[in-house]
C-alpha cells in the first residue's frame, strides 16, 4: 500500500512568514502527500523537484484535475480573481476537497492490485518480460537513451522508492519518449511482441508555458482557465475507472488497448495516459522498492487541442490563394480567398533564454474583446493562461511578482531519445501583458534591441574576417561573439524585467529605465566588442579588396569600427541622444 493522497512522496517547501513580503522568505522543506499540500497550498511556497519538467506533469497529472474537478470550472475573470484574491480555499471549498479526497482515496493507491494509480493491473507481455526501472527515469541510461555524463550504465539495477517510482510514472506519461514500447498481451495494434509509431508524450510536443505564483495556492489558480464548457464525458482518468475492476468508459485507460482519439476536454487532457505501464514492486531489505517495469503503448491525441493552456503557438499568416471558379463561372476566370489561419504549439530552443521569446509570450488575445489583432501581427499566439490573465490585469495589483517558468525537452534520433532538457524563469511584469500599456511595448523594445545589438557583434566580427582574408563564422556552426553578447545582457534584461513591475503608466519613470537599460546594454556590447578587436592582426590596417555581386568592397579595421559605430547608434537612440547633448 502506498497511497499517493496521505504519503509523503513530494518535496514541498513553506514559507517563513507572510506570502506578500518582498522577496518571500523561504522556509524548511518537507515531505508531503497531496492532501496536506492541497489543504496547506496557501502556506507552501513551492514544490522542490528532481529534474524541472516533473513540476509541470505533477500539476497537470494530479494537483489542477483534482482542484477542477471537486469545485468546478471558474464562470469568468471575476469568480476567478475572487478566488485569486482570497489567497486560500474558502472552509467551504476545502470541505469540499476534503470529501472528494476521501470519496476517491481508493483511485490513489499506487500498488492497487485491481486499480493501481496511473497503471493497468496485471500488465503483462506474452513471455512475461520486465524491463529496468530505468526506463521512466528521464536522467537514467536505457537503450539508446544515454544521458551525456550518466554516471550509471542500462546494466546498473535501479532501485526507486514508492515516492521516486510516483513521480517518474506521471513524468513518463507527460514526456516520455518516442522509441517502440513493448507489446502486452490484450493490445490488439501490438505487433511482434511491440508498438511501434508512438509520438512523445503530449507535453514534449509544447515548450511548456507556466505562470507561477508566491505560493502554492497562487499557482493552482494561474493554471485554472475561467469560463471552460465542461462536457459531461471530461473526466479524470481515475475516474474512468470502475470501483469493482468492471471497465464501464468506453475512453477508460484501465486495459492494454490503447486508442488514437481527440481530448474530451481539459480534465482529460491534462491526465491523459500516453502509456500504458506497470510498476512491480518488491520487497527488500530497504523496504518496498520498484526495480522492474512494463512501459507500453498508450493513447495518442489527434493533435494538439488550441484549448492548450500550457503553450504558446506559432500562427501561421494566411495567405491568398487562387482557384478555378468551376463549371458556374466564366471560362478562364478565377477567384482569390484566404486559407485559414493555421496553428502549432512553439517549442523552446535549448540555449535561447526565455526572454528572447518574449514576443510569442506577450501576444494576448482578450477574451473580453476577442481582438485578435496583437497576436495575428506578431504571428505567435500566447498560451491560454496568460491571454486569460491578461483580463485581470486591472484587478491585480501592480506590483505583483508573477513569474513565468518556460521547460521543455528537445529530443533526438526520431525523438527515441533525451539530448536535452530545457528550463528558464522569468519575472514577467502583469501590466506587459496588455498590449496598449507602455511596459508592452518597452519590454519588446529592449528584446528587439538585445537581438540587434548581437547582430552588431556578429557584423563586426565578419567585417573583421574578412579584412584578414577569411570567411564570416556561419550562423549555425561554431559561438559568434553576438551569442557571447546576449549571454552577458541576460542579468541585465532579466533586473529591466524585474524593475518595469514598479512603473506602471508612468511615462517618465519608465523612460527611465529604458535610458539605464540602454547605458548598460551600450557597454556590455562595448566589453564584447573590444575582446573581437584584440583579435585583429596588424594587416587588418591595410584592409582587404572583395569582390562580391559584381561590385568591390573594401574591408578594414577602422571602416570595420565605423559601421560598428554606426549600428550601435541607431539601435541605441536614447543612448546616442544623450551623448550627442553633451
Amino acid at each position: 500500500m502506498f497511497n499517493l493522497l496521505d504519503e509523503p512522496w513530494l518535496t514541498a517547501r513553506g514559507l517563513d512568514g507572510s506570502a506578500e513580503a518582498s522577496p518571500p522568505r523561504l522556509g524548511a522543506v518537507e515531505e508531503v502527500g497531496l492532501r496536506h499540500l492541497l489543504l496547506a497550498a496557501d502556506r507552501l511556497q513551492d514544490l522542490v523537484v528532481e529534474l524541472p519538467t516533473q513540476k509541470p506533469a505533477v500539476f497537470r497529472q494530479l494537483l489542477l484535475p483534482i482542484v477542477m474537478h471537486a469545485l468546478g470550472w471558474p464562470a469568468d475573470s471575476a469568480q476567478w480573481t475572487e478566488m485569486f484574491q482570497a489567497g486560500a480555499f474558502t472552509p467551504e471549498q476545502r470541505q469540499k476537497l476534503t470529501d472528494y479526497l476521501d470519496d476517491h482515496r481508493h483511485l490513489f493507491d499506487l500498488f492497487d492490485t485491481a486499480e493501481p494509480f496511473g497503471q493497468v493491473a496485471g500488465l503483462h507481455t506474452a513471455k512475461g518480460e520486465t524491463k529496468g526501472s530505468a526506463l521512466l527515469v528521464a536522467t537514467a541510461a536505457t537503450g539508446n537513451n544515454v544521458p551525456l555524463f550518466s554516471s550509471r550504465t542500462e546494466g546498473d539495477p535501479l532501485e526507486l522508492t514508492p515516492a521516486q517510482a510516483a513521480r517518474w510514472l506521471v513524468h513518463t506519461h507527460c514526456w516520455d519518449t518516442a522509441a517502440i514500447k513493448t507489446g502486452v498481451v490484450g493490445d490488439p495494434q501490438a505487433k511482434a511482441g511491440k508498438t511501434t509509431g508512438n509520438p512523445t508524450g503530449p507535453l514534449g510536443q509544447l515548450g511548456v508555458v507556466m505562470p507561477v505564483g508566491r505560493t502554492v495556492y497562487e499557482t493552482l489558480l494561474l493554471n485554472i482557465p475561467f469560463g471552460q464548457t465542461s462536457l459531461s464525458d471530461d473526466l479524470p482518468q481515475w475516474s474512468r475507472r470502475a470501483r469493482d475492476g468492471r471497465v464501464e468508459d468506453t475512453l477508460s485507460c484501465a486495459t492494454p488497448a490503447w486508442q488514437t482519439r481527440p481530448a474530451r476536454g481539459l480534465l482529460d487532457l491534462w491526465t491523459w495516459q500516453s502509456r500504458r505501464i506497470r510498476l512491480i514492486p518488491e520487497e527488500t531489505s530497504a523496504g518496498t522498492r520498484v526495480t522492474r517495469v512494463i512501459v507500453a503503448a498508450g493513447d495518442r491525441l489527434t493533435s494538439t487541442p488550441a484549448y492548450e493552456p500550457h503553450t504558446a503557438w506559432i500562427r501561421d499568416r494566411p495567405t491568398s490563394r487562387t482557384k478555378k471558379t468551376g463549371k458556374t463561372g466564366k471560362t478562364g476566370k478565377t477567384s482569390n480567398s484566404t486559407a485559414p489561419t493555421s496553428e502549432r504549439p512553439r517549442r523552446h530552443q535549448p540555449g535561447r533564454a526565455a526572454w528572447r521569446g518574449l514576443e510569442a509570450l506577450l501576444a494576448v488575445e482578450s477574451a473580453t474583446t476577442n481582438d485578435e489583432a496583437t497576436a495575428t501581427r506578431a504571428g505567435f499566439r500566447s498560451s491560454v493562461l496568460l491571454s486569460s490573465l491578461s483580463d485581470t490585469v486591472d484587478r491585480m495589483p501592480e506590483t505583483y511578482p508573477l513569474q513565468v517558468e518556460l521547460t521543455g525537452i528537445a529530443y533526438g534520433n526520431q525523438s527515441a531519445v533525451i539530448e536535452d532538457v530545457f528550463y528558464d524563469r522569468i519575472p514577467l511584469p502583469l501590466a506587459a501583458l496588455d498590449p496598449d500599456s507602455i511596459v508592452y511595448g518597452s519590454l519588446l523594445a529592449a528584446v528587439e534591441q538585445a537581438e540587434k545589438l548581437a547582430a552588431a557583434v556578429n557584423n563586426l566580427s565578419a567585417d573583421l574576417r574578412r579584412a584578414a582574408g577569411s570567411e564570416p563564422i556561419p550562423w549555425d556552426k561554431g559561438q559568434r561573439p553576438g551569442d557571447t553578447l546576449l549571454h552577458a545582457l541576460d542579468p541585465v534584461v532579466r533586473r529591466l524585467l524585474a524593475g518595469l513591475r514598479t512603473v506602471g503608466e508612468d511615462f517618465d519613470e519608465s523612460e527611465r529605465g529604458l535610458e539605464a537599460w540602454e547605458e548598460k546594454a551600450g557597454r556590455t556590447t562595448w566589453k564584447v566588442a573590444e575582446q573581437v578587436f584584440s583579435t585583429a592582426a596588424p594587416a587588418l590596417f591595410t584592409g582587404r579588396s572583395v569582390s562580391r555581386d559584381g561590385k568591390e568592397y573594401v574591408y578594414r579595421l577602422s571602416t570595420a569600427e565605423k559601421n560598428f559605430r554606426d549600428r550601435l547608434d541607431v539601435v541605441l537612440t536614447r543612448r546616442s541622444a544623450r551623448r550627442k547633448r553633451r
